[in-house]
């Protein structure tokens, strides 16, 4: 029995599992530290209550110390999201259950899940970017994600842009970034309606396909990646751009160093978040008993 916590930028998912087999799972808005964690661990004292869990997965937004070796580990660092700078969330966790807890972006938790039970199944490089609020990227090499002094933010690095394109990008820290460019609300800045609100034959797709493709390239050359999975509300339900998306980044890489690989759709879907968590989970419970 395990518990995984997706913390998003506008909502958090609590999930109760055997394994993979969801016996619970309950929503609720993100709100500011104290009080999201508080709604969090009011259904995690009721969980794990009635159940014997095992341990807790969290996969939450960023950017948030990862390295377990680290005093803060778990800590949320210099986000932007009011109330979560400084708080220590894997530790309250730990203090307040006595119970494993693993960490990880909520990316990473996601190629993760599709990594154990999705589309990446027996791959050992693999990838997840979603676009949505933001861009991220979930990047795992060797059946492990990228750890190091911090979690990857490839949302944040520079590409060519599409001929034409000059939209100013509205990152705040590095304006044209990847992020800056075709994240939710750079669309809606670029035409005045959300991303998801866009019909497919919308000419700012143009753009948006030239830079997701340029991201896909970087991964697939950087992280041998065999999969790269397109999710984020932006892209859900959208299998016309994501097959654009692949096309331009074949043509791209112009048949240079390519070995096998796929542009899709994640296989969990909307899950793939929450199925991040339990797979986070896992990790750190099988860690345990190693």
């Amino acid at each position: 029995m395990i518990a995984g916590l997706e913390l998003g930028g506008t909502k958090c998912v609590a999930t109760l599992a055997e394994g993979r087999e969801v016996i619970d799972q309950r929503r609720m808005p993100t709100r500011d530290a104290p009080a999201t964690v508080s709604d969090l661990t009011a259904i995690l004292d009721v969980w794990c209550a009635a159940y014997p869990i095992e341990a807790i997965g969290v996969a939450a937004f960023g950017p948030i110390q990862t390295d377990r070796s680290a005093a803060d580990f778990g800590t949320f660092l210099a986000t932007p999201k009011p109330g979560w700078q400084g708080f220590g969330l894997a530790a309250h966790l730990q203090e307040r259950y006595d119970l494993p807890v693993g960490l990880d972006s909520d990316v990473n938790g996601a190629a993760l899940a599709e990594g154990r039970w999705g589309g990446a199944q027996g791959m050992a490089n693999h990838a997840y970017i979603t676009v949505g609020t933001g861009v991220g990227v979930g990047l795992v090499v060797g059946g492990r994600t990228m750890a190091g002094r911090a979690h990857s933010e490839m949302g944040h690095i520079f590409v060519d842009r599409a001929p034409g394109d000059d939209a100013p990008g509205i990152c705040p820290f590095h304006g044209g970034c990847v992020e800056g460019l075709i994240a939710g609300p750079a669309l809606a800045a670029r035409t005045g309606r959300s991303g998801e609100a866009l019909d497919e034959m919308h000419p700012v797709w143009n753009p948006f396909v030239h830079v997701l493709a340029r991201l896909v390239h970087t991964i697939v050359l950087t992280g041998a990646s065999e999969r790269v999975a397109l999710g984020g509300g932006v892209l859900a339900n959208r299998p016309g751009l994501v097959a654009r998306v692949e096309a331009a980044a074949r043509e791209s890489l112009g048949g240079y160093a390519q070995a096998s690989f796929t542009v899709g759709a994640p296989v969990l879907g909307d899950q793939a978040g929450p199925m991040g968590a339990l797979a986070i989970a896992l990790d750190v419970l099988e860690g345990a008993e190693a």
